[in-house]
């Protein structure tokens, strides 16, 4: 089977570290080309090392990590997650040695986008910071990219940071309007259908017969997370490239509000033939997923890890 290049851009964080792992291990599926990171649910120093301890833990420490933006684009900080932790991975602590490549997140993308045109998806699970800036810096990124699957927005249902607002488009809206309207091919999986993948206890019971390391502390990190989020929301990007028929969606058109007040941050999806009044549809928007069979796909790929 020909392997997908990607670039998994995200701020690790429980959830982001779950993904990074699936990546990792479905070498023979996914080349994973490198990883950038992204203030987010934590600072930028704890998501670049937590990146790097995720590496580590599987032995792949050839997986180039490269920093990125540690503020929004318009905001001199950012909003930060309570459900990850003080340093984002639930209290279990990894082996953090290295140090991240010398080039920034964006120059890593662009230069790694434009080398491989047409070949390179690129999976932002945190906020869009690092490839908002990316498309604005290169304008020819976006006709480059193959497509840009993300995790992020809630288009039929409330958000999880404010009333209208998913946390990872609420920390930077102006970076995912610009993404949202770069004219690459989109596909978002939002709270619409992260929200349903829930680590039950029984989920859990499966992923615990795992015996080796990376699996027990995978299991670590999600029981930990658990408590305040059950979902595992950011594995859904990698699961849906590795086994598409695992969830279902529909076209629509994609709009991002960044203008300032209660709505900043929504995510807001014209579907119908009256509300897309002859827009064409830019965003396949994932609404259902088979949640055990997620699960089953964890614990089939974690299975083999050492």
């Amino acid at each position: 089977m020909a392997t997908k290049k990607i670039i998994i851009d995200c701020d690790p964080g429980v959830d982001d570290a779950i993904a990074i792992m699936l990546a990792l291990s479905a070498s023979e599926e996914l080349e994973l080309l490198g990883i950038t990171t992204v203030a987010g649910n934590v600072a930028l120093d704890h998501t670049t090392r937590n990146a790097l301890g995720i590496c580590n833990l599987l032995g792949r420490s050839d997986v180039g990590v490269y920093a990125g933006c540690s503020r929004p684009l318009m905001r001199t900080t950012g909003h930060r997650s309570i459900m990850h932790g003080a340093e984002g991975l639930g209290g279990v602590v990894l082996d953090t040695s290295g140090t991240p490549r010398d080039a920034h997140a964006i120059d890593f993308i662009i230069d790694t986008v434009m080398a491989n045109p047409g070949q390179v998806t690129l999976c932002p699970i945190g906020p869009l910071t690092n490839v908002a800036m990316a498309i604005v810096k290169e304008p020819r990124l976006a006709a480059n990219i193959d497509q840009i699957v993300f995790m992020g927005g809630a288009a039929f249902r409330p958000g999880n940071t404010t009333p209208a607002a998913e946390f990872n488009i609420y920390v930077d809206p102006h970076s995912a309007h610009i993404v949202a309207t770069a004219g690459a091919p989109l596909v978002m999986f939002g709270l619409d259908v992260t929200n349903t993948v829930v680590a039950t206890p029984g989920r859990l019971k499966t992923l615990q017969q795992l015996d080796n390391d990376a699996g027990r502390q995978a299991v670590a990190m999600i029981s930990a997370y658990a408590k305040g989020d059950p979902c595992l929301h950011d594995p859904c990007v990698i699961a849906w490239l590795l086994r598409p028929e695992l969830f279902t969606g529909i076209e629509a058109f994609l709009e991002i509000d960044s203008s300032p007040g209660i709505n900043q941050g929504r995510t807001v999806a014209c579907v119908g033939e009256r509300h897309l009044a002859g827009t064409e549809p830019n965003c396949w928007i994932i609404t259902g997923a088979d949640c055990d069979g997620i699960f089953a796909l964890l614990s089939d790929k974690f299975n083999k890890l050492t």
